[in-house]
Formats: structure tokens, C-alpha cells, sequence
């Protein structure tokens, strides 16, 4: 629960399943090879002249099998957000670094993201060596009829290439999450 930078993915695997995250500017933000599944993501009402952004993910060399997964979550506005009818843009992230990577799978996208649904971090910096992107969302932010054209954003049609970033892929969490007790979905489909 926070504002800007709640949650630092700093670095190695993780996984967050179940999980409420506030906040406003970069609100996860990091290195990690990471997927939140199942989680509630909400965006506050910032401060004035500020837009929201989910994720600001910093991957420096394109080698690095690092990047934010968000899988089967809910991307919500709280209420004071709601209550300001659209006089706070948010998008779904923005490039921190050269090689960013995130992608949004099968989520429920609320209507505060912004059609375009991500956001230039400076100019045209990183936009064509970034890696965004989206795979089977829905809800009234979900459509991608507006999003960016950039050359690395993509709409994921896929499956081996939204597996790519599941739990059992990205962060090969069959191998260790069984030993946490926590639950988890290993592949694509609930």
C-alpha cells in the first residue's frame, strides 16, 4: 500500500498470488524475473499534474531473462480515483530502462487505463527495444484498438508466446514454489 514505487521487484524470481498493491507512479517497479497472479492492482488518485503508471520495469541488456508478468489479475481504480472522472490519465506501464519488458495476460483491465495503455518514459527512449505485451485481456480498458504503435509493443495471439511468461516458464516456479505451499497456476489457463 502506497504511492509511487510500492512495490520493488529488485531482482532474482518472484511471485505474488493474491496480493492487493496500491499506488500512483511506477507502482511496480524493478528488475525481477516476476509474475503477480491473482492480484488486485490499484491505481490512486495522484497528485496533481501526475499520471498513473502500473509498472516501470528496468531491464538493461536484452539478455537478461528478467521482465514483469501480470497474469489473471484485476486492474482497478480505488474510489477517489473513480470519483475524479478521467482528470487522472493511467497506463499500464513505461520503459525505466532500454530493454523493458512486461506483459499484461488474461486480466481484467478497468476502465481508468488510458486507450493507448502505456506511456513514452522520455520522447522516443527505448520504444523500439522495449517488449510490451498484451494477451487476451478484457474489460472496458482492455481494448486494443487505441494502444501505442510502437515497435516493441505487441498484441500477444500466441499461446506459446504468452507461456512464455507464466509461472512455469518465465520463473520455472514448478521447480520451487510447490516446497512455499503457495498456490499457483503453472501454465496459461485456469
Amino acid at each position: 500500500d502506497g504511492f509511487q514505487d510500492t512495490l520493488y521487484v529488485h531482482s532474482n524470481r518472484q511471485f505474488f498470488r493474491e496480493c492487493d498493491i496500491y499506488g500512483t507512479v511506477d507502482f511496480i517497479f524493478g528488475n525481477a524475473a516476476v509474475v503477480l497472479q491473482n492480484c488486485s492492482l490499484y491505481a490512486r488518485k495522484p497528485m496533481p499534474m501526475q499520471k498513473n503508471t502500473i509498472t516501470a520495469q528496468n531491464r538493461k541488456d536484452p539478455n537478461q531473462n528478467t521482465g514483469i508478468s501480470i497474469h489473471a489479475c484485476r486492474i482497478l481504480a480505488t474510489s477517489d480515483l473513480a470519483a475524479s472522472n478521467g482528470s487522472f490519465l493511467s497506463y499500464l506501464g513505461r520503459p525505466w530502462k532500454l530493454y523493458s519488458r512486461t506483459v499484461y495476460m488474461m486480466s481484467y483491465i478497468g476502465s481508468h487505463v488510458h486507450p493507448r495503455g502505456w506511456l513514452e518514459w522520455n520522447a522516443t527512449f527505448a520504444l523500439d527495444t522495449l517488449y510490451y505485451g498484451e494477451y487476451m485481456n478484457y474489460g472496458p480498458g482492455g481494448a486494443i484498438g487505441q494502444r501505442v504503435n510502437w515497435p516493441g509493443f505487441r498484441v500477444i495471439t500466441s499461446q506459446v508466446e504468452a507461456g512464455k511468461f507464466t509461472v512455469g516458464q518465465f520463473i520455472f516456479g514448478t521447480s520451487w514454489l510447490p516446497s512455499t505451499g503457495v498456490a499457483f497456476l503453472a501454465g496459461l489457463t485456469v
